[in-house]
């Protein structure tokens, strides 16, 4: 495990393991990143599924799992973190809001999601992201190139610049058929509301079924230019 902490020497390591590490099977992808990091590396979840959260804990077991309660996600992702914590080999940490939903609303009004998605994401998500990630040089995603063309050059290993910490994608180059067969093989813990209709789970108000033809993230703030939470760019 390395003890490089400054942001010059994590970018640079970056880098040159994005090159090296392009073809390499994401458990080897974690692995590398679990040595090189040690507890100074964890594992985003918005609990859509546990994949990489699975993957993880083969690489590290143990490893720390964050998600992000913004207070508006439907009672089957809150439901989906719960068993992770139980039955997989991680330490799940909660992050959420400096204000609860009714403090947000005292303040801002109710109902901001509908009026400014970008700033409710930046309050619920980005925010308590950045605060929770402080005690991290590194952290690992479940991005995937074929989710949208927003996600089509991520790297496997990457820089963060507005965080200055290393990001991990070890699943960027998986198709969703190589998903689904890992999530059969080792039988992990999925959303079950994947099984009705959303292939992309995000807060409850912001996020619809997918009508049959869509794109898989259709269903995230549907009708609004808005793409991205924040947390990815």
């Amino acid at each position: 495990m390395t003890d490089l902490k400054e942001p010059k020497d994590l970018e640079e390591l970056a880098e040159r393991a994005g090159r090296e590490l392009e073809d390499a099977p994401a458990l080897e992808i974690l692995r590398w990143a679990a040595d090189t990091f040690g507890p100074r590396f964890c594992v985003t979840s918005s609990m859509e599924d546990a994949v990489v959260a699975h993957l993880a804990s083969r690489a590290r077991p143990g490893v720390d799992v964050v998600f992000l309660d913004t207070g508006y996600h439907f009672p089957e992702t809150i439901g989906t973190r719960d068993a992770v914590a139980a039955v997989m080999d991680v330490n799940v940490i909660t992050l959420t809001p400096r204000q609860s939903v009714a403090e947000q609303d005292a303040e801002y009004g109710p109902e901001l999601h509908d009026r400014d998605p970008d700033l409710c994401c930046a309050l619920r998500k980005v925010r308590p992201l950045e605060e929770g990630l402080r005690g991290y040089d590194a952290w690992a995603t479940g991005l995937r190139r074929d989710e949208s063309p927003t996600r089509a050059n991520t790297p496997v290993v990457g820089w963060d610049a507005r965080r200055r910490k290393v990001k991990v994608s070890p699943i960027a180059r998986w198709t969703q058929a190589d998903v689904d067969a890992y999530i059969d093989e080792h039988g992990v813990l999925t959303n079950p509301l994947l099984m009705d209709g959303y292939p992309s789970v995000g807060c409850a108000p912001c996020t619809r079924r997918v009508l049959e033809g869509e794109d898989a993230r259709a269903g995230r703030w549907a009708g609004r230019a808005k793409t991205e939470c924040g947390l990815h760019g």
